[in-house]
């Protein structure tokens, strides 16, 4: 008797164990005064998430024995300057996924970061925030993508992942339809990642396909950071083209133990357009108050030739931003 209840309390434990699970609710608290001139008007204003997008979140795991585990998270932006939903249409608009983590990799299900904003902090000396947001030139096509099932893989300095959405699309399976992904290679100061995004149009029954591919990434000199990345971005159909060329160089510099200095350029190059081409000037600076709290400031100029349009309501204009903030994680 005594043997069977000790082999009941073994078998027990081993199960409790086995059903560890854990979850975590986290968040960013980011707000700034910003000035913005594009030339026709000027706006002084109060932003929310210029350094990182304010958010409140839950993720977590349970471990299913043998190194498997369920994996989930559920990210809702909002905007702390009005404390509104920052997409009214969906509540968990940043990501909402589940799916199972082991030794082969991961594999999740629902709405994910798609190539170009998943791998931004690689590439980007701004990592897709403040006034030199590589994305007011960049096409990101997005920055994420619903209904998609992903496999990662993580492994011996190599890293990337295959990605699939169906479009959804009653009587047309190939409408809206996404095949993404990234691959990169990172060793001690260097870190490279190629991506590459396939877009199909909704339209029926004719398809746009919008081809977008980045190589970028960085090195770590100590002193300073230096990052690049080239982009072509191409939609073939018989509704638009587009043929497209964006670049980036940046460098982020710790002038001390808290401080870092930010300097990007940033240009765009329209094969099939004349006079419609962009650059952008940027420099920023960041100051860690603590582990969970950053003081920032930065300023950009977007530069418009006489057919171009980038974040202004008047082609040829110059756009300037300016921005001074906190953000706070939780």
């Amino acid at each position: 008797m005594k043997k069977s209840l000790i082999a009941l309390a073994v078998l027990a434990a081993s199960g409790a164990a086995m059903a560890q699970s854990s979850v975590t609710l986290y968040g960013i608290a980011d707000v700034g005064l910003a000035y913005e001139d594009n030339g026709t008007v000027s706006q002084t204003r109060l932003d929310s998430g210029n350094y990182a997008g304010s958010r409140w979140g839950m993720s977590g795991t349970e471990d299913l024995g043998g190194g498997l585990k369920t994996i989930f998270t559920l990210e809702a932006g909002y905007n702390l300057d009005t404390g509104a939903q920052a997409d009214p249409t969906s509540f968990f608009n940043r990501q909402s996924f589940v799916g199972f983590s082991g030794n082969f990799g991961t594999v999740k299900l629902g709405r994910q970061k798609n190539p170009i904003y998943a791998t931004a902090g690689t590439w980007d000396s701004f990592g897709d925030a403040l006034a030199g947001d590589s994305s007011h030139l960049f096409s990101y096509n997005g920055s994420r993508t619903s209904n998609m099932v992903s496999y990662h893989f993580d492994a011996s300095g190599f890293y990337g992942e295959a990605q699939y959405a169906p479009g959804e699309v009653a009587g047309n399976n190939s409408a809206s339809r996404t095949f993404a992904g990234f691959a990169g290679y990172k060793s001690g100061p260097f870190d490279v990642v190629l991506t590459t995004q396939n877009i199909n149009d909704a339209a029926t029954p004719t398809i746009n396909t919008t081809k977008m591919t980045l190589i970028g990434g960085n090195y770590n000199f100590g002193m300073a950071k230096l990052f690049a990345a080239y982009a072509v971005e191409k939609t073939d159909g018989a509704v638009t083209t587009r043929d497209q060329k964006d670049m980036h160089i940046g460098v982020t510099v710790p002038v001390s133990t808290a401080g870092t200095v930010e300097l990007s350029y940033l240009g765009k190059k329209d094969d099939l357009k004349s006079n419609a081409d962009a650059h952008q000037v940027a420099i920023g600076y960041l100051y860690s108050l603590s582990k969970r709290t950053t003081l920032y400031t930065s300023y950009a100029q977007l530069s418009n030739d006489a057919n171009a349009a980038y974040r202004v309501t008047k082609a040829g204009n110059t756009d300037k931003l300016f921005n001074i903030g906190v953000s706070h994680s939780f």
